[in-house]
């Protein structure tokens, strides 16, 4: 089979704050690249300039990128690879990058990733909060419905939820998260591996009040807690909770082993689980 002739997109995560967190082979990608598409071209030629790395630059942002995507692939598959970069840490993650990456996959131009920093999961790793399972929700809208709407929508969300957001509209969003969800354990990680990186354990309450008087600084990551446990058990019915002990009957335990179990996990009490149990 005659081998294509077609060039490659190179996805580069790039330091969400630290220089020094650039790894090797993101290094040799820029370096063997014959353009680089960037989020803020002016961002990306400072991170270039620090490696002495000179490339044609090419801006892709959210505002050109049905225009310039087409523009990039069109270029691609007459032969020249690029590389794809956001102004910080992982492009295609909540960044324009995404649909460029669609667009590739659908024209069968080849896209490989050079991985990197990511400020979601650097800053859950930092947090201390449950990681075990997370949501991750990016920036919320700065149309104040279509941002309560989205809030609301994850009232009943278990897992724990990572949002990013800028400063200035840290504190309306703080009260915004309060109002549907009610006070949770909250944690504000900012300026992540900068010199000033903070972590800051508190809650909803305590941060809407301290960031109502106090300005905040610096890019934040907001990670909030899921329903707690006992709110979750609240919302089981008898009839879920005799479902969740009809499972555990047919792994093999009693109705009354089985029963005690469910109520355990769902506050639903044992006596109504076992009497739907027997009646069935």
């Amino acid at each position: 089979m005659e081998k294509s002739t077609g060039g490659s997109l190179t996805l580069v995560g790039t330091p969400i704050g630290n220089l020094s967190d650039v790894s090797p082979r993101a290094l040799a990608a820029l370096h063997a690249c014959d353009f680089i598409a960037a989020e803020d071209t002016r961002v990306t030629l400072t991170l270039l300039n620090h490696f002495d790395i000179k490339k044609p630059l090419i801006s892709y942002h959210e505002h050109n990128k049905r225009e310039r995507g087409t523009q990039i692939c069109d270029r691609l598959a007459a032969g020249e690879n690029a590389v794809l970069v956001s102004d910080a840490g992982l492009p295609a993650i909540s960044d324009p990058g995404e649909d460029l990456v669609r667009l590739c996959h659908e024209r069968h131009i080849p896209v490989t990733i050079v991985p990197g920093p990511c400020a979601a999961v650097t800053a859950l790793a930092l947090s201390g909060m449950p990681a075990g399972r997370f949501t991750f929700e990016g920036f919320l809208s700065v149309t104040k419905r279509v941002r309560r709407e989205h809030l609301l929508s994850l009232q009943h969300e278990t897992r724990t939820m990572i949002f990013y957001e800028a400063p200035h509209k840290l504190p309306a969003t703080l009260r915004d998260m309060l109002e549907a969800f009610g006070d949770r354990e909250l944690a504000l990680v900012r300026e992540l591996t900068k010199l000033h990186e903070e972590v800051i354990r508190t809650t909803l309450s305590a941060a809407a009040e301290r960031f109502s008087a106090e300005a905040p600084r610096g890019e934040f990551v907001v990670i909030v807690g899921g329903v707690p446990q006992e709110t979750q058990k609240a919302t089981f019915t008898a009839e879920q909770a005799a479902a969740l002990a009809r499972d555990y009957v047919a792994e093999g335990m009693s109705a009354s082993a089985a029963a005690k179990t469910a109520a355990a996990e769902t506050g639903v009490k044992k006596s109504e689980i076992y009497r739907i149990l027997v009646e069935e």
